[in-house]
């Protein structure tokens, strides 16, 4: 890296950048992203296939809920196969951001895409919610845990085309290509993993100037979204704080219960929620 790349981020930056892998999502995102060839050894991998074809793949691909204030995702690998099968593919370094609850949320999302008005509900294609996380989530020592629905009383599988895999992270065996692959997903450095499609993508990503100069802004954009959201919520906690003592004079003051002063100060519901475990 060139003297004047090195003045313009800071030392800390660069160390970060140093740290990151695949499982690193924003990191994951850019490597993967709009790379067919390294998307396809990824889910020939999981699938343990080699006839996988892929036809689409975009990095942090935003799913917007059409309820008015209704959550929303940002999937950190989108991909559609030749097939018409669509994957959304995730990478979690914490156990908490891998709970089932958000693989049914994910799922649901992205199914409420796939069908457009009038077609046959039996038209819509198979969906995979792919977790591949650093920890063993499932505490089973397996490299790969399949999900599906069945119907318990016939012990059969439902068949609604909706699927949800959990890859093990920490998954120890370099003599498999799942536990190759989970293998390249922990490395910060290119030349400690085995494949050369990741490889030589993550080499361009963090040991080239153009690359890293890329992957450098990335983090210091990630920084100060951390640093806005903190700002955002101390300030929330503050207008809170200062509702609470409102509250609490007017109902000195006047005699009022908790409910009659938070409406006489027009405090929305999902407030008064909060502000009434705080009295």
């Amino acid at each position: 890296m060139s003297e004047e790349i090195k003045k313009q981020w800071s030392e800390e930056t660069l160390e970060a950048v140093d740290k990151l892998c695949l499982f690193d999502d924003d990191f994951m995102s850019l490597v993967f992203d709009r790379n067919i060839e390294a998307t396809e050894y990824l889910l020939n991998t999981i699938f343990e296939r080699s006839d996988m074809k892929v036809i689409e793949v975009v990095g942090q691909r935003e799913y917007k809920n059409p309820v008015v204030g209704g959550r929303c995702i940002t999937i950190d690998i989108y991909a559609v196969d030749s097939t018409g099968k669509v994957y959304d593919i995730e990478v979690q370094r914490a156990d908490s951001g891998a709970v089932p609850q958000r693989a049914r949320f994910h799922s649901a999302m992205v199914d409420t895409r796939m069908l457009k008005e009038k077609e046959k509900f039996k038209e819509i294609k198979d969906s995979y919610v792919i977790f591949i996380t650093q920890n063993d989530v499932m505490k089973g020592d397996l490299p790969l845990y399949h999900v599906e629905r069945v119907v318990k009383e016939q012990n059969r599988d439902f068949g609604d085309g909706s699927h949800i895999i959990y890859v093990n992270g920490a998954y120890k065996n370099d003599d498999t290509e799942i536990g190759r692959l989970v293998h390249d997903f922990g490395c910060v450095r290119a030349a400690d993993m085995y494949n050369e499609i990741l490889k030589k993508q993550v080499h361009y990503f963090k040991e080239t100037e153009g690359g890293r100069e890329v992957v450098c802004q990335i983090v210091e954009d990630a920084a100060v979204k951390i640093a806005d959201r903190i700002a955002e919520e101390r300030a929330a906690q503050k207008v809170i704080e200062s509702k609470v003592e409102d509250v609490k004079n007017l109902m000195e003051t006047m005699k009022m219960t908790v409910k009659q002063a938070m409406e006489a100060l027009r405090i929305s519901p999902a407030e008064q929620e909060i502000i009434s475990k705080r009295i």
